[in-house]
């Protein structure tokens, strides 16, 4: 057994063995990622480098980084060599962009397969398909609104996900697409997601190209190794902590403000 390690050890010290455990790693455990736009801002920041756990929904049919060619074929046409856990409401997911499955989205589940949701006056509503019972017993009072014998849940991701927020800027006067004040009502298809940015007047998200099937589905940002602003400035603020932690600090720092 020494020997063996021994011989490992020596392997993966060469060109061969670091480029094989170098590729392992990003197919099966984790990726870079990098936050390119605002679309989730204030929970992250452009310039958020982060590591994806690749294995939170299952593990994806692996591809050449950069060229995004698949190694394996989809056996079973799910986009998965194993499946997993799905992507629950309120998770954060990176994704392929349907439109362009080479690239690589991140948004925060808002509805999943079988729910309910529409858009009125920018306020999200939200009927989970487990019913109106599951609702009394899962979101607060002040929250839940009848319409038609149906029961939804007025912005239910907001109080527990600080970063979500609107832009007063951002009117219904014919400049923006009306998609970001009134949408739907609409079902989620099976086995697929609605995705949502937190900075919601500024995200292409599924209100304009639909719901992410399973298929797409990557992983979940695990933590951030690196981030720096526009300018090139480090913040050091939020270099190794996870969506969780920093959320925690944004809830503390709007009590104190309270």
């Amino acid at each position: 057994m020494k020997d063996r390690l021994i011989k490992f050890y020596h392997w993966s010290n060469t060109w061969t063995g670091t480029i094989v455990i170098v590729l392992l790693v990003i197919f099966f455990v984790a990726q870079a990622f990098v936050i390119p736009s605002g679309s989730m801002k204030n929970t992250l920041l452009i310039g958020d480098h982060l590591f994806v756990k690749k294995f939170a929904y299952g593990i994806p049919t692996p591809h050449i980084p950069w060229l995004e060619i698949p190694v394996l074929p989809d056996f079973d046409k799910d986009g998965h060599i194993i499946a997993g856990d799905k992507p629950k409401r309120g998770d954060i997911v990176i994704f392929r962009y349907p439109v362009n499955e080479k690239i690589h989205y991140v948004k925060r589940c808002v509805a999943v397969g079988g729910d309910y949701l529409f858009i009125h006056n920018k306020d999200l509503y939200l009927h989970p398909h487990e019913g109106n019972e599951f609702i009394l017993k899962n979101y607060p009072k002040k929250s839940i609104v009848e319409i038609n014998g149906l029961l939804w849940v007025k912005n239910p991701y907001q109080k527990d996900h600080p970063g979500i927020h609107h832009d007063p800027n951002v009117i219904n006067d014919g400049r923006y697409p009306q998609e970001i004040f009134n949408f739907g009502p609409i079902e989620v298809p099976k086995d697929e997601f609605f995705m949502m940015g937190d900075n919601r007047d500024h995200s292409n998200d599924s209100r304009f190209w639909g719901s992410v099937p399973y298929r797409l589905i990557v992983g979940k940002p695990w933590f951030i190794y690196f981030s720096w602003d526009k300018n090139y400035e480090i913040r050091w603020d939020r270099m190794g902590k996870s969506v969780k932690q920093i959320e925690e600090e944004m809830k503390k720092s709007l009590d104190i403000s309270h």
